[in-house]
């Protein structure tokens, strides 16, 4: 038996550079897996420590949420370290090589997709808005998803962004997240959790403001 959780967090920080602009911003970094192995959600900004987090265990992926600079920028020095795939939606392969332009992904993430992190299965949902590619991971086993900047506690991720798309967002949380059950907990890639059912009361309000 696993004496190690199924689902860790670390937090860093770093700079999100878009569009010309910079800004500090502290990311979650999610370690999903088992004793022996594990995938990462998200490699941001600090490759050594998320490689400390993993401990001896292998890394056997790192999966992008999204394409955005503070989301993939450790991704490359990590996979070099620990020689593994990186996998990305390839709608955001245009964001990923503005933080990257001679490295590709390794592999597609593309709806429906199973993954196997450790002991635990994670079920792809492509739920674009705030970039065209993005993803979230489903957790059913454990009651958790994995929601990148799609979805937070206080409503969608931004929308301001040229790739971005508020009816798009809306669309996605209200039919790949808001169908999940409601105890689901939502782990995002700032900030802290929410669950499902605290998200969806509050979706229509989120429409009508239009964010």
């Amino acid at each position: 038996m696993s004496s190690l959780s199924p689902v860790q967090r670390l937090r860093t920080s770093g700079i999100f550079s878009v569009e010309g602009a910079e800004s500090n911003v502290e990311n979650n970094v999610w370690i999903i897996g088992n004793d022996e192995s594990a995938v990462v959600i998200d490699a941001a900004h600090d490759h050594e420590r998320i490689a400390r987090g993993l401990g001896d265990r292998e890394l056997m992926a790192i999966v992008c949420t999204h394409g955005h600079s503070d989301h993939v920028n450790a991704a490359v020095a990590l996979a070099d370290l620990t020689d593994c795939p990186i996998l990305l939606h390839p709608d955001d392969a245009e964001l990923w090589h503005q933080v990257h332009p001679y490295r590709e992904p390794d592999a597609p993430l593309l709806h429906g997709e199973v993954l196997r992190a450790g002991d635990t299965e994670l079920n792809v949902l492509h739920t674009p808005g705030h970039t065209p590619g993005g993803v979230s991971f489903y957790a059913p086993d454990l009651g958790v998803v994995f929601s990148g900047d799609t979805l937070f506690p206080d409503g969608p991720g931004a929308t301001g962004q040229p790739a971005s798309d508020f009816p798009t967002i809306i669309a996605s949380i209200r039919d790949q997240l808001a169908t999940l059950p409601g105890d689901t907990v939502v782990h995002p890639g700032h900030g802290e959790s929410t669950t499902i059912a605290e998200a969806a009361a509050h979706l229509d309000e989120w429409t009508s403001r239009g964010f």
